[in-house]
């Protein structure tokens, strides 16, 4: 039986997943997307699943890195997201990398087809209509302030934020390559690399040192009042914050100059290199890793021209800042991410308190899943816990974020996917009896923990998602 249809409000990349994932299950879909009827302060064009920060989907590998078993399961999912992000990936070393037009493309094509999804260009500027049945609300960050509104009455909660921030990115013409040189770290080759994948700038220890002081110097973006109290998120800090934390943090993060060496003068170590990665299909658009920044426009060309072979950078778009809006989700929603004072309405993506561009089209797919399930009368049960999948939804409906003694969620802040998210595994002994140590204990377990998550996405799809599998 079907109940349909299926409203989704947002066509970023949650959206997109979730309206992709119920259509293929059989529930007719209305996608609403406000974009360009409305512009937000970040996007650029009317694409569905535009990127608006960086093009990386990072690490692909999915034995030792989280999001790349992340990219792994959602595959095997049939995920829209990915097979759009594959078609179209760029090399950067061991990270899935994306043409970003390219991607959002492929991405809106395949939904504008879909015979089971109706794209609607309009903003929803209040409550889902009480007849509409069926809702996933897939805003993002960038929530619309009408809608915005409206999400803080209906959950009855102070909407949290936090900032993020967007990297500049530079025309690979404007680059001078007498200083510059093209190197992955330690030669790794990823999903469409050659092992020489990164554009690489060498600083000695005397340039880091001007160019730090210039960019802790430099003129920042103004806060409104209102503002000076939202927290910038940790996992995307501007690099001017990363370096007050001390004058050694920028060469210990991005800016560290492990496993490159420069052609140019082999036989001096750099003090700290810089990397720009690949940011569309033609190799004419390079975006500066780990440079997002809330430094003024002016100031960002002077300073980021300091680099050794930045001297003439040409900027195809500078840094700037946003902020994230996102629930309280362990107290609001449910563990099928349902509104628990209205459960027609189900949230999902960055909203829900998940963090980068993998992690939001991944609930979204659960959430086009679970909805899918309920309009058609079947029961699903979200992933094995033991899944990323299934982690993801975990943290952010309030698995381990609850006091045992008390039972009340504590301090809740967006997360990406990591294996601290999962439950812990016994590793084996090795042949002679004695237990891993270090960095060979590190590496065994995340690949038990990976293959468990595996085997069991496996059998959770077998018994319960007939199409997917």
């Amino acid at each position: 039986m079907n109940k349909g249809p299926l409203h989704i409000v947002g066509g970023g990349l949650a959206g997109s997943e979730a309206a992709w994932q119920a259509a293929q299950s059989g529930v007719q879909v209305v996608l609403h997307e406000m974009r360009p009827e409305k512009m937000t302060d970040a996007h650029k064009t009317r694409g569905l699943a535009e990127l608006v920060c960086s093009n990386s989907f990072r690490s692909d590998d999915w034995e030792s890195n989280a999001v790349g078993l992340l990219h792994e399961e959602m595959r095997q999912m049939n995920s829209l997201i990915m097979a759009c992000a594959d078609a179209h990936k760029l090399p950067a070393g061991g990270a899935l990398a994306v043409d970003r037009d390219g991607f959002s493309d492929a991405v809106t094509g395949a939904i504008e087809d879909h015979p089971g999804i109706a794209v609607e260009r309009e903003e929803i500027s209040g409550p889902p209509p009480a007849e509409w049945q069926n809702v996933i609300i897939a805003t993002g960050p960038l929530t619309s302030e009408n809608l915005s509104q409206a999400v803080r009455h209906m959950t009855g909660e102070d909407a949290l934020a936090f900032f993020d921030a967007i990297a500049p990115i530079i025309y690979k013409e404007s680059i001078d390559f007498d200083k510059a040189w093209f190197q992955s770290r330690y030669d790794k080759a990823g999903p469409a690399g050659t092992g020489a994948d990164y554009i690489n700038c060498a600083l000695s220890e005397s340039e880091y040192n001007q160019f730090l002081d210039a960019l802790l110097e430099g003129e920042k973006t103004d806060f409104q009042e209102w503002e000076k109290s939202t927290p910038y998120f940790e996992g995307c800090l501007p690099i001017e914050v990363m370096a007050e934390r001390g004058r050694e943090t920028l060469r210990f993060g991005p800016l560290k100059p492990v496993g490159l060496t420069n052609p140019h003068d082999p036989e001096t170590k750099p003090h700290a290199v810089v990397q720009l990665r690949q940011d569309n299909a033609y190799g004419t658009l390079w975006n500066m890793v780990g440079f997002q920044t809330k430094l003024k426009y002016g100031v960002q060309k002077d300073i980021f021209r300091m680099i050794p072979g930045l001297e003439q950078a040409q900027f195809a778009r500078l840094g700037g800042l946003h902020r994230n809006t996102f629930l309280n989700s362990p107290k609001v929603l449910d563990r099928n991410l349902r509104l628990k004072s209205d459960p027609r309405l189900r949230f999902a993506g960055q909203i829900t308190g998940v963090e980068g561009y993998v992690e939001s089209a991944a609930i979204g797919l659960v959430c086009g899943q679970l909805c899918a399930a309920e309009i058609q009368q079947r029961d699903l049960p979200p992933p094995p816990p033991t899944t990323a999948l299934g982690a993801l939804v975990n943290h952010i409906t309030g698995g381990h974020l609850r006091s045992e003694e008390s039972g009340k969620v504590r301090s809740f802040q967006p997360m990406n996917i990591n294996y601290g998210l999962f439950p812990e595994i016994k590793l084996p002994r090795t042949e002679n009896g004695k237990r891993l140590r270090g960095k060979e204990k590190s590496r065994a377990r995340k690949r038990l923990m990976s293959l468990r998550a595996l085997d069991d996405l496996k059998e959770w799809r077998a018994n319960n998602c007939p199409v997917a599998a």
